[in-house]
């Protein structure tokens, strides 16, 4: 059996707020009901699972969404073998570690055998719940990188020995070499990959708001920029120049603008939170603080170089969104995110075109592919082989997330919409024989 689930989130408490250990116990006992539920077999038998592999495909811990970095020498793009970025990342992620250790201690017991256990069977191959006699099923946890967690991808000691206390706290089966970002990299992954006929990737390989493919995976996107130096900081920023003056709760409400999706969108959350806590009064003073971080943003070595002539790229969309700010009014930059929206991204969530362009799609190799990265839950039939009822389909899936966020309304995004919601979504997919034969399940929960 075979578990997939993405973007986790987990931060440190300096922005918003990762999502509460209640979604790891549900989770926990989702787990123990679906190895029961797959120890059923084709043939009608009930025979406890011997393996299960619960694969986090990135995005799970969150070193980006922390402001320690802003008081440091160093940022998630500065030279990663300089002499302060590995402490700097290893303060951080013991952050995170230590912030969700009611949720992490969770995962650890499912990996040493203390939350899946499985009831024997009989003698007639039916489960035995007269018994007391529990056999524990240790999960196996596999931890891939996506955009946020990238650094655990990063060579060295040092990084090393940071993984190492992940590994520790997690309970992940990783060795503490780095953490793959595609399933080639690991010898186990890919098997465990082929054995299920998946194929499965974080999905930032396609945004090119956050994975350079010039530079490859172990090198920041303009988005790791934008969220530490613009989301980050501007909160920040508000409460250090205006803290006294400021009414109660506009600065936990600037926070969440880490949950703001898209990320462009974020001066329409905070054009929105203004007005709702602050009014007319001190809406130019907080313009101002976005426009001075905002100029300093444009002006980072990182972002200049990453700008390219001649063509309209994505650093031309961010100064089209955060310069007007010095010469427009908040109205005004919510009209341009609107039009770059619709511009770079043609206003669509999915991932699906990609997946119909994977060669292991192409060539019939895999039956399942996995994306996550978007936060947006997703399955769709790709296509569908033999006759009716049709026994081999490919199918395109989207992990989701497990994640408190704020989504803009679509109806008309100039009015300032959005919707609060947590989400938790986790796939399941069956080897041979298991759970009667099943291929897979997908489970996705909303809550407001």
């Amino acid at each position: 059996m075979l578990v997939i689930v993405s973007d986790l989130h987990l931060g440190d408490g300096t922005t918003a707020e990762s999502i509460p250990s209640s979604a790891f116990d549900v989770f926990a006992r989702r787990l123990n009901e679906t190895a029961y539920f797959a120890s059923w077999r084709s043939d009608g038998a009930y025979r406890p699972i011997e393996t299960l592999d619960v694969v986090l495909l990135g995005d799970i811990l969150d070193p980006l969404h922390s402001t320690r970095w802003l008081n440091s020498s160093v940022r998630p793009w500065s030279n990663p073998y300089c002499a302060d970025y590995a402490p700097k990342l290893l303060e951080v992620t013991r952050a995170i570690l230590d912030h969700n250790k009611e949720s992490l201690d969770i995962l650890r017991r499912c990996a040493t055998g203390k939350r899946v256990l499985l009831p024997p069977a009989t003698r007639r191959k039916k489960p035995d719940f007269k018994t007391s006699e529990q056999i524990p099923l240790k999960v196996r946890f596999h931890y891939m990188v996506g955009n946020h967690d990238w650094y655990y991808h990063l060579r060295g000691e040092a990084f090393d020995q940071i993984r190492a206390e992940v590994i520790k706290k997690m309970g992940l089966s990783n060795p503490i070499s780095p953490f793959p970002y595609e399933a080639d990299e690991s010898p186990l992954l890919k098997d465990i990959f082929a054995r299920y006929k998946v194929l499965a990737r974080h999905g930032d390989f396609y945004d090119k708001f956050n994975y350079d493919h010039e530079k490859g995976r172990d090198y920041s996107g303009i988005g790791d920029a934008f969220t530490m130096d613009v989301c980050n900081r501007y909160p920040v920023e508000v409460q250090k120049r205006y803290g006294d003056q400021l009414p109660v709760g506009i600065v936990d409400s600037l926070r969440r603008i880490t949950n703001i999706r898209p990320a462009l969108a974020t001066p329409l959350w905070i054009s929105g939170q203004i007005k709702a806590h602050v009014g007319a009064d001190m809406e130019d003073e907080l313009k101002g603080v976005w426009d001075d971080i905002a100029e300093e943003f444009l002006q980072l070595d990182f972002i200049r170089q990453s700008d390219k002539s001649f063509q309209f790229d994505i650093v031309d969309a961010m100064q089209l969104i955060v310069k007007v700010s010095g010469r427009a009014s908040f109205a005004t930059i919510n009209d341009v995110v609107v039009w770059v929206r619709e511009k770079m991204w043609g206003g669509e969530h999915s991932f699906l075109p990609y997946a119909l362009q994977e060669e292991k799609f192409l060539d019939n190799t895999v039956k399942h592919i996995v994306y996550g990265h978007t936060h947006h839950y997703e399955v769709i039939p790709l296509d569908a082989k033999g006759s009716a009822p049709y026994t081999e389909s490919q199918v395109y899936f989207n992990s989701g997330t497990w994640h408190s966020y704020y989504d803009l309304a679509m109806k008309n995004p100039k009015e300032q919409k959005f919707v609060p919601y947590q989400a938790l979504t986790y796939l399941t997919f069956y080897a041979d024989g298991e759970h009667e034969n099943r291929a897979f399940d997908s489970w996705s929960g909303i809550y407001a």
